[in-house]
């Protein structure tokens, strides 16, 4: 039996709690994770309900992976068999390919990034629209909401009240209408499909729900319309529901998420039962007194207080400094400062921020005392050419519809192949409604290509039909590898690269993804699972491999990042720097009146400390050339006065800031020297 006793009362009540769907209201650091992965195996252990029947929905990998690592643990490999802990897109994406047919598709249907997704658009726009490039961005944006929202395209032209709706309207009727034609999907169809298909075919949606008997769901204010959607159809008129969420922690309403999701449980599941998390493992009691003062000035549905036994600690210090380099110029010294007072290691400190664009000058400053850092938010491993390449290869191995994949791959490597081929082959596609590698076989090309450039085309689809035939009846990460070698992309990156090093850089990144989807179908196969070179291919599009990576890579080194990507983080010392009007809380909330969600990310930014909490502000900032004077924050002036040391309201200079710096050195030169 799975052992509740490390629980504390309001924990456990949770992990228990069978009786009817349950709302786990989780303040930051009180353990809902530990809820969550007991609560699995006590449904497993104590409820008899088996592992395949039961599905844990969140938002990133790095938790899915680690809900399951744990759960594994408590009810051991073999209990957890079966078992769906993933993402909301992972679910989507296994829904679909198990409903292909009703749902639309063909198997092998590729996934496109946003990239992908963005250059079929401009085509588009640029066609009906003379490419009016401005307008492409809020265009992508606008489908993506309606996406969210479950708004058809056929339902958008109809709604479309003004010029512009008219014309993002159109472009999303044309642009579903190219994915399909693709056989392909982006990131919001993996969640609208399968919510419409659920709606729409009553059949489909009661094979699911006898699949999917206990629904558990993690970061409930971060859902949006169509997943909150998507677990109410799940659910329907069952009782095999747990929600864990913090209104407090909701800071993605600009991607889609709607905090009122959680008060419209009580609406959508009358019998809604309310556990409060409350009790705080990371902080100190005064961190989280500031906390609640902070966020005690947003309305709330569900009222809760933060607490921790761990003590008062240190107060809170405001720096206010002369002007941003100063400001960076203190944050700097302060680490080197606290790493001795505290015996700390580099990796204790984060530096949080509203935008990147911030990180310029504390990264300067981080240098010249040659203190290591970790730049958060950089490119996403799947943004690297070299990634995107093979990757283009991979998804036209599965599916050789997807026209947005052979364009990107056909001159990479080089293969004397011109825009005219190109052009000329695509607009045969067109008019014959088929894909472009369809159309390298048809007899009809002829009459529009050359024989040379026809020859051309023809040896790369015959290639690539050895590779796919290769793939699918012998080893597929042998008949990648040879691909990758045929092709003499090796040759191809020392080419296109500025030095050898970026070049055997950039390849390692070719045989890391080629190494994953090698682990990935071996760690399936352990686990008694069966996972073809399409499902590898599929998960990899959706995986954040640069989060992978980072968990590999444990330095010893400060941690600089965003606000926003500090969530669900914690660190013994924190610095959140640029506490001004107009940078925090940000010109555009204050413009949009929508402060509120600011506050829950200073929040969100205070609960990431554990030991020590130090709020910085500059009074000039320089931004576009420009230098202009500062307002403080008035998230500063919401903090409880008492439990604040506010240093600074009489002007440091850029000199002073020095000779402290230089102090600093000193007195660590001093240390050293006493070894």
């Amino acid at each position: 039996m799975v052992d509740l006793s490390q629980l504390n009362p309001r924990q456990k009540e949770a992990a228990k709690y069978i009786d009817g769907p349950l709302l786990v209201l989780a303040g930051a650091g009180s353990g809902k994770t530990s809820v969550i992965t007991r609560k699995i195996a006590y449904l497993i252990d104590a409820c008899g309900i088996k592992s395949h029947h039961i599905a844990a929905v969140t938002f990133t990998n790095k938790a899915a992976r680690e809900m399951k690592e744990r759960v594994s643990a408590l009810v051991g490999r073999g209990g957890a068999r079966g078992l769906i802990v993933s993402t909301f897109h992972n679910l989507g994406l296994n829904i679909i390919r198990q409903e292909l047919a009703t749902a639309g598709y063909k198997a092998g249907f590729s996934i496109l990034d946003q990239d992908d997704c963005r250059g079929i658009l401009r085509d588009i726009m640029h066609k009906d629209h003379g490419g009016d490039g401005d307008m492409l961005e809020l265009v992508q944006n606008s489908i993506g909401n309606l996406k969210n929202d479950l708004v058809t395209p056929e339902e958008a032209v109809a709604r479309a009240s003004n010029p512009q709706e008219v014309l993002i309207s159109h472009t999303y009727a044309k642009y579903q209408r190219m994915l399909k034609a693709y056989n392909a999907v982006d990131f919001d169809d993996l969640i609208m499909g399968p919510t419409i298909l659920f709606r729409d075919h009553p059949e489909v949606l009661a094979r699911w729900q006898k699949k999917i008997r206990y629904l558990l769901v993690d970061e409930y204010q971060d859902t949006n319309t169509s997943q909150y959607e998507l677990v109410k159809l799940l659910v329907g008129h069952r009782t095999g529901l747990t929600v864990v969420g913090d209104d407090d922690q909701s800071i993605y309403a600009w991607r889609g998420a709607r905090p009122e999701n959680l008060a419209l449980l009580k609406k959508d599941f009358p019998t809604l039962h309310v556990v409060k998390l409350e009790q705080n493992y990371r902080s100190t009691g005064l961190i989280l007194n500031a906390a609640n003062k902070v966020i005690d000035n947003n309305p709330h549905d569900f009222e809760k207080k933060l607490w921790s036994d761990k003590g008062y600690g240190d107060p809170i210090q405001i720096m206010k400094c002369s002007d941003d380099e100063s400001e960076a110029e203190r944050i700097a010294t302060g680490i080197v400062e606290r790493r001795l007072r505290y015996g700390a290691g580099y990796k204790d400190f984060a530096v949080l921020y509203r935008g990147n664009h911030q990180s310029r000058l504390i990264e300067m400053k981080l240098q010249a005392y040659q203190v290591p850092y970790k730049l958060s938010g950089g490119q996403s491993f799947f943004g690297r050419n070299e990634v995107k390449d093979i990757m283009g290869y991979l998804r036209l191995l599965i599916n050789p519809t997807d026209d947005a994949a052979f364009l990107r791959v056909i001159n990479t490597p080089r293969r004397e192949i011109g825009p005219g081929t190109i052009e000329k082959l695509a607009e045969y596609a067109s008019r014959r409604g088929i894909s472009m590698m369809e159309s390298i076989t048809e007899f009809g090309l002829e009459s529009s290509l050359a024989p040379k450039a026809l020859d051309r085309l023809r040896r790369f689809a015959h290639w690539l039909e050895t590779i796919t035939r290769n793939a699918y009846t012998g080893d597929p990460i042998a008949a990648i590898k040879e691909m990758i070698n045929d092709m003499d992309y090796d040759a191809w990156l020392h080419q296109n690269s500025g030095t050898p090093h970026q070049a055997e850089r950039r390849m390692k990144n070719v045989w890391f993804l080629v190494d994953s989807i090698s682990k990935m179908m071996e760690k399936a196969e352990e686990e008694g699972d069966e996972l073809t070179i399409e499902d590898a291919v599929g998960k990899l599009v959706l995986r954040d491999m640069l989060e992978q990576r980072s968990e590999e890579e444990e330095l010893d080194q400060v941690q600089l990042m965003t606000l926003h990507a500090s969530k669900g983080l914690e660190f013994p010392h924190v610095y959140i720097m640029g506490m001004e009007e107009e940078l925090m809380p940000h010109r555009n909330s204050i413009e949009a009146d929508t402060i509120e969600e600011e506050r829950r990310l200073m929040y969100v930014g205070i609960t990431r400390a554990k030991r020590t909490l130090t709020l910085t502000y500059a009074g000039k900032r320089r931004q576009y050339g420009e230098t202009s004077n500062t307002t403080h924050s008035r998230f500063l002036d919401e903090l409880p006065t008492d439990d604040i040391i506010w240093e600074g309201r009489t002007e440091v200079s850029a000199e002073q800031q020095k000779q402290r710096g230089q102090e600093t050195l000193n007195s660590l030169k001093n240390m050293l020297a006493d070894f």
